[in-house]
C-alpha cells in the first residue's frame, strides 16, 4: 500500500473561481454512506464525481442516487486505493463500517485529499493516532461525523450554560443511552453473497467464516469490527461535555455490564455501566433499554450536576433544576458561540478557506478514545489507569494490547 506513491494534488481554493465545484469521491455506501451522499449532494458546489464499495447492490444503487440528483455517471470503483489516484478530487467521504476508517483515511491524506469520515473516528486509539498523525503532516481539511456537533443548536446553548458558571462547579457528569433489546437472531454461517467482496470487507479485521449479521448495519454488534451501541452513540453524548468541560482523556475507567437483554450471536453489551474518573469530575455512561430511571422523557440524554443547579439535554432541548425543581423561567446567558451553518456545509466551506473543522479529526479522536476505553475496560473486566501523555494503560499488558491490533496480512496499519 505505501508503494502506491500517492502525492498532494488539491487545488488552491483561495484563487479557484467561485463556480468551481469541490470534487468528492465516496467510499462506503452502505446506509450511512447513503445517507452522507445524499446530503453532500444538496450543496449545488459539490459535484459527486466518484463511488466506491465492496457491494455492488450499494454500488448500483449510489449510481442512481447521482444520475438522478446531478444528471451524470460517477466514476465506480472497487478499490479505495484506485479512487484515490484520481488527480481531481478535492476530498473524500469514508463510510464504511469502522474497522475500514483508518486505511481509507491515512491513503486519502496521502493522496492530497481532504477526508471527511464518520463516527467513531476509529476502530482502535491506535488507529485514531495514526489517524491524526497523517492529517496534520499532510495538511489537511478533515471533520469527523458527529452531525450534532453542528446540526442542531442545542449543544452550543447547553455549552453557553456551563461555561457561564450558571450551574456551580460541575462535580458529576452522567450520559445515558436508551437502546431498545431487538434479537439479531442466530443465522447459520453461509456462503457470502456474490455481489459482496467479503474477504476485501473483512481487511484487517481477522478471518471468519460469512455470517448475514456480520457485514452491512449489524457489524457493529461484533468486536471485530466496532464497539457495539455504546461506540455507535459515544461520540454524540459525551460530546457536549467535552466541548462544555475541555475534557480530555480520563485518568482511569472502569465498565461492567453484558449482552443481557437479547439471547443471539451478537457479542457487544445491550446492558452497560461506566465510569470515568477526571480532576475533579466523574462521568458515568448508562447503556440500558430504559434508559436513566428519573428522566424518561428525555430519552437518550446528558446530565450535568453542578453546585448550583443540574441541567439535562438531549439532542433537541435542555431543562434545569435546582433542588429537584424544574426551572420553568431559566434565563440562559447571553450567546457566545456563533450558530453553525451545519456540519457538511462547515466541512465544504473549510476545504476552500483551509480553516479548521469544529469537530476534526483532533477533536475527533479525543471525544471517541474514552468510548474505546470504556470498551477495554470492559473487556478486560477491570479498572484501568490511563497515561493520556503516552497513550498507554499503566501496569496492564492485557488491556495494551486491544490498544493497537494486529492488522490481518497484507493490511498493514502506517
Amino acid at each position: 500500500m505505501a508503494g502506491l506513491g500517492l502525492t498532494a494534488a488539491s487545488r488552491t481554493w483561495a484563487g479557484a473561481p467561485a463556480s468551481d465545484k469541490i470534487q468528492v469521491g465516496f467510499i462506503g455506501l452502505g446506509g450511512q454512506g447513503t445517507s452522507r451522499l445524499n446530503e453532500f449532494m444538496r450543496h449545488p458546489d459539490v459535484n459527486a464525481a466518484a463511488v466506491c464499495d465492496l457491494d455492488q447492490t450499494h454500488v448500483d444503487r449510489a449510481v442512481g442516487l447521482v444520475e438522478k440528483a446531478q444528471g451524470h455517471k460517477p466514476d465506480v470503483f472497487h478499490d479505495f486505493r484506485k479512487l484515490l489516484e484520481r488527480k481531481d478530487l478535492d476530498a473524500v467521504m469514508v463510510g464504511t463500517p469502522d474497522h475500514w476508517h483508518a486505511l481509507p483515511f491515512i491513503h486519502a491524506c496521502r493522496a492530497g485529499k481532504d477526508v471527511f469520515v464518520e463516527k467513531p473516528l476509529s476502530y482502535s486509539i491506535g488507529e485514531g493516532r495514526a489517524i491524526v498523525m497523517a492529517a496534520r503532516k499532510h495538511d489537511r481539511i478533515t471533520q469527523m461525523g458527529n452531525h450534532i456537533h453542528n446540526d442542531r443548536p442545542t449543544y452550543r446553548r447547553v455549552v453557553e450554560v456551563i461555561q457561564s458558571g450558571a450551574l456551580g462547579k460541575i462535580t458529576r457528569v452522567d450520559c445515558s443511552l436508551t437502546v431498545g433489546a431487538k434479537s439479531l437472531g442466530k443465522p447459520a454461517d453461509e456462503a457470502p453473497p456474490k455481489e459482496l467482496d467479503y474477504d476485501f470487507w473483512l481487511g484487517p479485521a481477522p478471518r471468519r467464516p460469512y455470517n448475514p449479521l456480520r457485514s452491512h448495519f449489524n457489524y457493529r454488534y461484533f468486536w471485530d469490527y466496532s464497539g457495539g451501541a455504546l461506540i455507535d452513540f459515544w461520540c454524540h453524548y459525551t460530546d457536549v461535555a467535552c466541548w462544555a468541560l475541555d475534557l480530555k482523556a480520563p485518568t482511569s475507567i472502569s465498565a461492567t455490564g453484558g449482552r443481557w437483554g437479547v439471547d443471539d450471536l451478537g457479542e457487544t453489551p445491550d446492558t452497560m455501566e461506566i465510569a470515568c474518573d477526571y480532576p475533579g469530575l466523574v462521568l458515568t455512561w448508562s447503556l440500558h433499554p430504559n434508559g436513566r430511571p428519573g428522566f424518561d422523557a428525555m430519552g437518550s440524554s446528558v446530565i450535568f450536576e453542578g453546585s448550583a443547579a443540574t441541567l439535562v439535554t438531549n439532542y433537541n432541548r435542555y431543562e434545569v433544576y435546582v433542588k429537584g425543581k424544574k426551572e420553568e423561567n431559566f434565563q440562559p446567558p447571553a450567546q457566545t458561540i456563533p450558530n453553525s451553518p451545519g456540519h457538511i456545509r462547515e466541512f465544504l466551506d473549510a476545504v476552500k478557506s483551509r480553516k479548521r473543522t469544529t469537530c476534526d479529526v483532533e477533536y475527533g479522536h479525543r471525544l471517541t478514545k474514552g468510548g474505546l476505553l470504556a470498551n477495554i475496560a470492559y473487556r478486560t473486566g477491570e479498572r484501568l489507569h490511563w497515561d493520556d501523555a503516552h497513550e498507554r494503560f499503566t501496569g496492564h499488558t492485557q488491556a495494551n494490547r486491544y490498544v493497537t491490533r494486529q492488522y490481518r496480512k497484507p493490511w498493514k496499519l502506517g
